[in-house]
């Protein structure tokens, strides 16, 4: 598809090695204390030539890097205090519903499918993969479980480079392995997990200056780092104060975000309806946001203000949010941190 920090235009791939040369170069570009790099390199490989992406040192050592960050190598991390976490999780939304503690207790006292009580399997739960065996099962035996959590599994993300699930449904068309079980299990597993990572890190064009954004992006969405500039803009230009988390519409409503309020007030500057406005921000999840007048047009004034072209990528301020993460971090944390790992496997790569 495209090389890491290609423009949006879709240009045309060297001629690429055979999977056997490739699987030889992520073995290589693999950190030396990692157990199995064959086993890591030959998934790589598949994820590669299976969605044809350029296999350069620069895309490999992106998917490396993201990898190292949210597991370190390990298919099935584990997570400390994950059973303490999502008993949290259920008596919260217990509360919620105005359920009773006793019920609670009771129902999860009940045997699962394996023989043992859903208690019992919360107290050693190590890892996400086991976490959402867990849920799959609570939800389809228990009564109780279904009101709690519908038909929705609340873990979100699993794998070696915890990936999102919802982006691995949306994604699976040209999953190249057959499978036994459902997909949210194939994400769990180190296949699975490698082929809709990297899809996720390397699977849209972006006009990037530098793969940080592409990092960032990873952590908060497509096109956020992109967004968020945009947002900076809009806010420099009219003076609101806006939240620079790269969503540009509110997420499953029709009414107006802070963002499209404060580009409406920018209309007649721009001679720009309210309407053209709003499907141009309805492209904020593609390239093709970059083509629209409002994009080319907000710059064009953003730029002769500042006296110079201002920055069209910056990292998003999200602070992130998991009952998992015991401390204060960032979007920004997690792409210099990603950013740092790639570049050291730049340097094993001679580069």
């Amino acid at each position: 598809m495209l090389a890491l920090t290609g423009c949006g235009s879709h240009a045309v791939l060297p001629p690429q090695p055979s999977p056997t040369e490739i699987q030889s170069k992520v073995a290589k570009l693999i950190p030396a204390t990692v157990s199995d790099r064959q086993g890591w390199a030959k998934d790589i490989q598949v994820a590669f030539t299976s969605q044809k992406l350029d296999a350069s040192n620069e895309n490999i050592c992106a998917v490396l890097a993201v990898t190292e960050q949210e597991s370190t190598f390990t298919a099935d991390p584990q997570v400390p205090g994950l059973g303490k976490i999502a008993r949290g999780e259920i008596d919260r939304r217990a509360s919620r519903l105005h359920i009773p503690g006793f019920l609670v207790s009771a129902a999860l006292q009940l045997p699962s499918p394996n023989g043992k009580s859903y208690s019992e399997r919360l107290a050693t739960v190590r890892s996400e993969k086991q976490l959402s065996a867990i849920f799959d099962d609570f939800i389809g035996m228990v009564p109780l479980g279904g009101q709690l959590f519908g038909t929705l599994n609340p873990v979100h993300t699993g794998g070696p480079m915890q990936v999102s699930i919802a982006f691995a449904e949306e994604h699976a068309r040209d999953y190249p392995y057959t499978y036994n079980g459902t997909l949210r299990q194939e994400v769990f597993s180190r296949r699975g997990g490698m082929y809709f990572g990297t899809a996720h890190v390397l699977g849209y064009p972006a006009n990037y200056p530098e793969p940080l954004y592409r990092f960032a992006d990873f952590n908060a969405g497509w096109y956020a780092s992109r967004n968020a500039a945009f947002q900076r803009a809009v806010s420099q230009l009219s003076g609101i104060d806006l939240a620079l988390d790269g969503d540009l519409l509110a997420a499953g409503s029709l009414l107006p975000s802070n963002t499209e309020k404060a580009v409406r007030t920018l209309g007649k500057r721009l001679d720009i309806s309210e309407g053209a406005i709003r499907r141009a921000l309805e492209k904020g999840d593609s390239l093709a946001f970059e083509d629209t007048d409002l994009y080319e047009d907000l710059y064009a004034l953003a730029d002769q203000r500042a006296g110079k072209p201002v920055p069209r990528a910056i990292l998003p301020g999200i602070t992130l949010q998991s009952p998992k993460i015991t401390r204060k971090l960032t979007t920004a944390w997690f792409a210099k941190r990603v950013d740092e790992r790639y570049r050291r496997c730049l340097q094993r790569a001679g580069r």
